[in-house]
């Protein structure tokens, strides 16, 4: 069964159920699906389901934040309990774990060694993360581990090396670069 397919059947049961949290929050949902259906005149697949329910996951959580800064705890409450109920259809969220690896074996992929190949990693780990990981956490993640190695493979700066050394001239790592006369 497609997951648009689920969402509706859903919907219909809360409404024969009387459900109203549950009814409302996945009509909602189901307006978006519908929406994009129609502006694309084709059924969506799981994929833009799942994307379309991520964003109204997404949306809520922004909503949560928002009425807590404005001390509205009920409605940050109602927020809560929708996210709840989306959350069914999204698949289960990434470890820490699965999450650090996922992003070194895209490092790796891509061949990644400073912040400018942030695009290609982050374009590697779009779908394997996609509903499973908030992309601005990822980005953070991402950014963090390809500014740890760049920043230890950085070179010395003048100020820190000895005086009258010349990293230039000790920069091949050849048979000379061992502290004695270069040989050649």
């Amino acid at each position: 069964m497609f997951l648009r397919d689920r969402l509706h059947d859903d919907m219909i049961a809360a409404m024969r159920s009387g459900e109203v949290l549950r009814r409302d929050t996945l009509r909602m949902a189901w307006a978006s699906v519908c929406s994009l259906e129609k502006r694309d005149r084709a059924q969506l697949s799981d994929d833009a389901t799942l994307a379309v329910l991520s964003r109204e996951v997404k949306t809520r959580r922004e909503s949560v934040e928002a009425f807590r800064k404005g001390n509205r705890e009920d409605l940050a409450s109602k927020e809560e309990a929708e996210i709840g109920i989306l959350a069914a259809y999204l698949p289960r969220p990434l470890t820490a774990d699965e999450l650090q690896a996922l992003i070194a074996d895209a490092i790796a992929a891509t061949g990644a060694t400073s912040a400018r190949d942030l695009g290609r990693v982050m374009g590697r780990l779009a779908g394997p993360t996609r509903g499973r990981a908030d992309g601005k956490h990822v980005s953070g993640l991402v950014a963090q581990a390809l500014a740890a190695p760049h920043d230890a493979l950085a070179a010395p700066h003048a100020a820190d090396l000895p005086a009258g050394h010349d990293p230039a001239r000790h920069a091949g790592g050849g048979a000379g670069s061992a502290g004695g006369p270069p040989t050649g």
